[in-house]
């Protein structure tokens, strides 16, 4: 049977669709294949003058090196589960033989897993969405779980080895489960204050209206938690984000970070070790990074003490835009019509400086008018327009915000020494003089422990003291980021920050306002609600059909 210049037995054809969509398509899909063979398989590929499917075949089907059966067999789950795992490890050198002999590390973005990441601590989760590129990863939402859950008596927070060992170990566990308890505590108070204040419609469902003031109750009160409260992820990467991860975690000075390394390494060995080997603490690739790493943070660590003391330091939370290109226009003018001819881009940038206002106008209306809604992406020459904003705000909602991958972003070590952020909703209430203390508290307990462990420290700081970040982002991902965190079912701080962000902008290059035109500037109460009501019709439209 003829596959266009690929011909198949009827046997072969019957072997082919349990691993790929289609076998007369040239347009087909693989399943059921491990992430070491689908990354080996394309990167064979790419060098092979076979089609995919005849390379499949021919290679791997019906190669005993690359223990094949085993490793893919049909057999039970059990029985595969049982055998995959000693089959990747003989078939090894094959894999790893490929995927040298490409020498690109790119090749490592062909294969990817899933990895649950439980129990670990709100600081290791940002360390983890830190490595941005060819990674997604989820984690468990502060706005709809309650964090106030006990396992044996225990409140939920990392206890870290070093702080658990040292002089500090008492005030820590005390710091940290004072913190718990007040949390637990405003939550019934605050839930009535809110509810009173909000009454529910009678024509709206009671599920969106309870979903909606649990998310402003616990937006509210989610300050209290320490940093090192425990969460859970789930991340899904390639082979290249994962070592890089790995590598990052495993170099670290904290003890979570170095356990969370080790043990991703041991677990994803299981699934894709040719892509993640060199993260190892045991490959020589790995101690050459960790040296280059020691060294280079040990120089600016010695250099920082020379000269931070004479800077001076940003005084109150908020954001300050610290650079726009006074080119940015022309540079984005230039580029949009370069997407249309064939002039070249310098010359092109160099002529829309001469245009007159009414033409550039013109021009950066026809990037923006027809937009309807803010998923109605912008082009690509938006991204010559280039801002830096430093912001200081809760950790909370760095939280939020750091997520956004399409941008250079760095943070300072948590402390809490900028301030905190005190809900509205508790200011003038009983509830107002319990917050308070257990912020001033858990300052005490940093400002002891940091003397001697800045770094270990940071779990005791709760989320709602501010952190200094920075954002280098291009117009265009600004403007997703700006349209969508200022929605109304954000956390009322992020949506402040987003519009300031839009506004600051707009005002450094008035002609790019134009381009934040689904921004929302307006307040909103329970902003959720909105959401979760469209979220309930949808389930009643399903539980109907």
């Amino acid at each position: 049977m003829m596959q266009g210049y690929e011909e198949f037995t009827e046997s072969q054809i019957k072997v082919l669709e349990h691993f790929v969509t289609n076998t007369n398509s040239n347009i087909f899909a693989l399943r059921n294949l491990p992430e070491v063979i689908k990354g080996a398989l394309f990167s064979r590929y790419s060098r092979s003058t076979l089609g995919l499917r005849s390379l499949l075949l021919k290679e791997f089907i019906l190669s005993e090196e690359t223990a094949f059966a085993a490793i893919a067999g049909k057999g039970s789950e059990v029985d595969a589960a049982e055998g995959q795992i000693t089959a990747i490890q003989k078939a090894q050198n094959f894999y790893d033989r490929i995927l040298d002999g490409y020498g690109d590390d790119s090749i490592g973005e062909l294969g990817g897993a899933h990895l649950a990441v439980e129990n670990v601590s709100m600081l290791a989760a940002k360390m983890i969405e830190d490595s941005r590129i060819g990674g997604s990863p989820l984690e468990k939402s502060t706005r709809y779980i309650y964090f106030d859950q006990k396992i044996n008596g225990n409140y939920l927070f990392y206890h870290e080895p070093v702080l658990m060992t040292s002089a500090y170990r008492d005030l820590f566990l005390s710091t940290c489960n004072h913190l718990f308890e007040t949390y637990s505590k405003l939550v019934p108070p605050l839930t009535a204050i809110i509810e009173q204040g909000f009454p529910k419609d009678p024509t709206i469902s009671k599920g969106a209206y309870t979903a909606a003031l649990r998310a402003k109750v616990l937006d509210c009160l989610r300050g209290l938690l320490p940093a090192g409260a425990m969460t859970n992820m789930g991340v899904f990467g390639n082979g290249r984000f994962y070592e890089s991860l790995l590598q990052k975690m495993n170099s670290h000075n904290l003890a979570e970070m170095q356990e969370i390394g080790k043990k991703g390494v041991q677990e994803l060995s299981k699934v894709i070790p040719s892509f993640i080997r060199r993260a190892d603490s045991t490959n020589k690739h790995f101690a050459a990074l960790s040296a280059f790493n020691d060294a280079m943070q040990g120089e600016i660590k010695q250099l920082a003490e020379i000269h931070l003391p004479k800077i001076d330091k940003m005084s109150g939370a908020g954001v300050r835009l610290v650079y726009s290109d006074p080119d940015a226009v022309a540079k984005v003018a230039g580029a949009l019509l370069f997407s249309a001819g064939h002039g070249g881009l310098a010359e092109l940038q160099q002529y829309a400086r001469t245009l007159p206002e009414e033409e550039m106008f013109r021009l950066l209306d026809a990037a923006s008018a027809s937009r309807d809604n803010r998923r109605h992406k912008s082009p690509r020459a938006l991204e010559h327009a280039q801002f830096t904003f430093e912001i200081l705000a809760d950790f909370g909602v760095y939280r939020d915000l750091q997520r956004h991958r399409m941008l250079t972003q760095e943070r300072q070590l948590l402390t809490c020494n900028y301030g905190y952020y005190l809900p509205t909703e508790i200011v003038g209430t009983e509830m107002e003089k319990d917050y308070h203390e257990a912020m001033e508290l858990a300052k005490r307990a940093y400002d002891e422990i940091a003397a001697e462990l800045p770094e270990e420290a940071q779990y005791v700081v709760p989320m709602a003291y501010n952190v200094r970040w920075y954002f280098h982002i291009n117009l265009r991902a600004l403007q997703w980021l700006c349209e969508l965190r200022s929605s109304p079912q954000g956390h009322p701080t992020y949506r402040w920050i987003a519009q300031e962000l839009a506004r600051q902008a707009s005002e450094a290059v008035p002609a790019f306002e134009r381009f934040f035109k689904f921004v929302d500037y307006d307040g909103y109460e329970l902003g959720r609600l909105g959401a979760e009501i469209r979220m309930e019709e949808k389930k009643q439209q399903r539980s109907l059909t």
